[in-house]
This record gives C-alpha cells, sequence and structure tokens, in this order.
C-alpha cells in the first residue's frame, strides 16, 4: 500500500472511531464526555508509538518496533533509511582507509585539512619533508607548523590551479612543490613534492645557457669584424660579394639568437614582477621587421599595423618573444611564400 494510501487509512479510522464514540454518547446521553474519551485514546495512542520511536531511536542498532497502518510504515521506512545511511558511511570509511593507505605510502607529504584549518591527518612524508607528526600534531593549525609566506599566501588565496613552488632559503636549501585540492565540507587535501633535484638540474641548465651565450659573443663579434673588413676590402670583387654578404647575414642572425638566449637566460633567473612600462607595439614590430628583413633576405616579409596599442611589458622580453614567433613563420612557412605580419 503506497504512503498516501495509508495516511487516508489512518485518518479514516481515527474519524470513525471518533464518530462511533460520539454515537456511544448519545445513547448514554454523554456526548462530549464519551468523544473527550475517544479523542484521548487517539493521542495516548499516538504518544505511545511516539516513545517507542524514541526508545527505539537512541538505539538504531535495534530492531524497529512493531505497529500496524501508517505508524509501521514510518518505522519501516526509518529503518530503511537508517540501514542505507550505515551502508554510505561505511562506504565513505572504507574508501577513507584506502586513501588514506594509499597516501601513507608516499614519500611526498600529504595532509588533509579540515574546514577550521586543522590538521585532521597527515602521512609518514610530512613528517621527513615538513616536520608534521601525527598524532602529535593532529588538530594543530597548518599555518602555525608551516611558516614559509609563500605557503601563507597561497593557502589563503582562492586560486590552486597552479602548483606553488618555494625555492630554497637561507632556513632551508630544499625546494618544494605545493597543490592544494578542496573537498567535502570545506576540507583541502595538501601535497608537499620535495623538487630539490629538479631546482638545481634547471639552476645547472639556465647558467649552462646563460655562460655558453656570453661566450659565444666573443668569437662571434671577431667573425662579424673580419666580414665587414673583407666586404670593405672586396666591394669590388664580384665573386666573393654574395659569400660575404650570406655570411654577413647569417652571423647577424646567430647575433639574434645569442641575444634571445640571454634575454631567456634572464627571465627565467629572475621572479616574475609586475610590469609598469608601456611599450608601443607597432614600433617594436617596425623595428622587429627590418631587423628580419636584412637576415632573411630571400624572404619576403610584410607588415600590417591597423592598430596604435601599447601594452604593459619589458621591451627586450617582448622583442624576443615577437622575433621569435616571426622566426618560427620563416622557418616553418615554404619559400617564396611571404610571411605577414599583421
Amino acid at each position: 500500500m503506497s504512503r498516501g494510501a495509508l495516511g487516508y487509512s489512518e485518518i479514516k479510522r481515527v474519524v470513525l472511531f471518533l464518530v462511533l464514540g460520539t454515537g456511544i454518547g448519545f445513547v448514554l446521553d454523554e456526548p462530549i464526555l464519551v468523544y473527550a474519551i475517544a479523542a484521548s485514546s487517539v493521542l495516548i495512542r499516538w504518544l505511545w508509538y511516539l516513545r517507542r520511536a524514541s526508545f527505539w531511536l537512541e538505539k538504531p542498532d535495534s530492531e524497529p518496533p512493531e505497529a500496524k497502518g501508517i505508524w509501521g510504515h514510518l518505522f519501516d521506512s526509518i529503518y530503511r533509511l537508517q540501514r542505507q545511511s550505515r551502508a554510505t558511511q561505511n562506504e565513505l570509511s572504507s574508501a577513507l582507509d584506502y586513501l588514506q593507505d594509499s597516501l601513507a605510502s608516499m614519500r611526498d607529504a600529504a595532509i588533509i585539512v579540515d574546514s577550521r584549518d586543522n590538521i585532521a591527518w597527515s602521512n609518514y612524508g610530512a613528517s621527513e619533508l615538513l616536520g608534521i607528526r601525527s598524532p602529535e600534531d593532529i588538530g594543530q593549525p597548518i599555518l602555525s607548523l608551516i611558516r614559509a609566506p609563500q605557503f601563507h599566501e597561497y593557502f589563503d588565496s582562492l586560486d590552486h590551479s597552479t602548483p606553488l613552488r618555494i625555492p630554497p632559503s637561507l632556513d632551508n636549501d630544499r625546494c618544494f612543490s605545493v597543490e592544494i585540492s578542496s573537498f567535502g565540507a570545506g576540507d583541502r587535501l595538501i601535497f608537499v613534492r620535495d623538487i630539490t633535484e629538479w631546482y638545481r638540474l634547471e639552476q645547472m641548465r639556465r647558467d649552462f645557457v646563460g655562460n655558453v651565450s656570453h661566450e659565444l659573443r666573443t668569437p662571434l663579434t671577431v667573425i662579424k669584424g673580419y666580414i665587414e673588413t673583407l666586404q670593405s676590402i672586396q666591394a669590388d670583387n664580384d665573386t666573393l660579394t654574395r659569400p660575404l654578404k650570406q655570411m654577413g647575414e647569417q652571423a647577424l642572425r646567430m647575433e639574434n639568437l645569442l641575444r634571445d638566449l640571454l634575454w631567456l637566460s634572464k627571465i627565467e633567473s629572475v621572479e616574475t614582477k609586475r610590469k609598469s612600462t608601456l611599450v608601443d607595439m607597432p614600433d617594436l614590430l617596425d623595428e622587429i621587421v627590418s631587423e628580419l628583413r636584412a637576415a632573411y633576405s630571400e624572404r619576403e616579409l610584410i607588415l600590417e599595423l591597423n592598430s596604435a596599442v601599447k601594452v604593459y611589458g619589458d621591451y627586450q622580453e617582448l622583442h624576443s618573444a615577437c622575433s621569435n614567433l616571426i622566426v618560427n613563420a620563416l622557418k616553418y612557412s615554404e619559400a617564396p611564400a611571404p610571411v605577414t605580419i599583421t
């Protein structure tokens, strides 16, 4: 029987009971008294069922009370919901245990923080990398145990789409990568990875690029000087004019590449700062195209400037970025098709 049918049946039973009591009251010439007794009987019966429900709910693991009609249906529905809730809790508990077991075996630090920013769980890696011990530090504020200012700012921010990198400092010679994921009702999962070795390799690579670029500038300058000297001496010699011109173009091209490498090394070695200088992009592009026309004399470069826009940025960095884009277009397009910069 449906819930609506049971409710209707219960109401009909109560109404019939009260009507019958009223009828008996008229027969006994005491209709009000008998009606009150009948209504009190219905109320006492419902209070008795409520009392049984209250005792049962205090012991949710016990079987539901026996009852008929809508009360029996109500007890059965609550019992079903209890079983479903227990099954869901068991599944969540098993999933949490599995997650914690998986995270516990990691060498990286894994920390679960509750909605009040207190540590709810941490693995062995957190003790090794950050000195956060379990269970001693459970319940402690995470910001009082990890004191790096970069972490505090990252933790309080709403954007965790990009991992945080904490470089080595005077107090700590390690480099860490931090990722934060939110789940549940305000809980967060924090991953901390030791990337010191990667950081050192990147530093070595940047130093290598910078050093090689600096070292190549001197011999390149000597080569350019000799080429210019030979061009001035052999100005009337048609046999050497073309080879010397091509050598000069390639030397200029190599000089541009070295300049880009030096700027790349500089960009990677400093922290990103907000740019406050306006750069005239049309003038910048006009300068780049003039330089590349000399280096790629065999290709046609078309510059279309339909805007006088200026942007905040670093002139040399923008020069390097735009130059690389145009050089890639020259390299990976088929000659003699022109390259158009708009």
